[in-house]
């Protein structure tokens, strides 16, 4: 299993929003950036992602797995190459991971989250994995 981070600014689309759409999940649409997308196709059915909340809280609020793998954009305009996984909320975090919390933690100073803070999707190593999700109160 790979692990992942992918970004939403929550008052468009949040991680309640995501759990709402239950087991089926949801197109994770509107990514417009190469590296992102090369993110995106290297996603496969089984794999985990933070869900991150940008700008508006800067945090992870909780996990989502990938259902489907990477196929054509709907959003994108018919020439476009851009692609999009099905993914479906798993849980929340009991608390929070902040930005900020991160930032502070030197066993994370090489997080693409910290390196890269603009990358919309994001890959995250299992010992980053492990300990962002012990600081959120979940099993790994």
């Amino acid at each position: 299993m790979a692990y992942w981070l992918i970004k939403s600014e929550p008052d468009v689309w949040s991680f309640e929003m995501q759990m709402k759409k239950g087991a089926k999940g949801e197109p994770w649409t509107g990514v417009r950036n190469f590296t992102a997308r090369a993110n995106l196709t290297k996603m496969r059915k089984g794999d985990h992602a933070f869900f991150y909340h940008s700008n508006v809280g800067k945090e992870i609020a909780g996990i989502a797995e990938i259902v489907k793998e990477a196929y054509p954009d709907p959003t994108a305009k018919k020439d476009e190459p851009w692609v999009v996984v099905d993914m479906r909320g798993v849980e929340a975090l009991p608390k929070p991971v902040t930005l900020e919390a991160i930032k502070k933690d030197p066993k994370l100073k090489d997080m693409a989250l910290v390196k890269y803070s603009r990358l919309s999707v994001q890959p995250v190593t299992e010992a980053e994995w492990k300990l962002v999700c012990k600081m959120g109160g979940v099993k790994s």
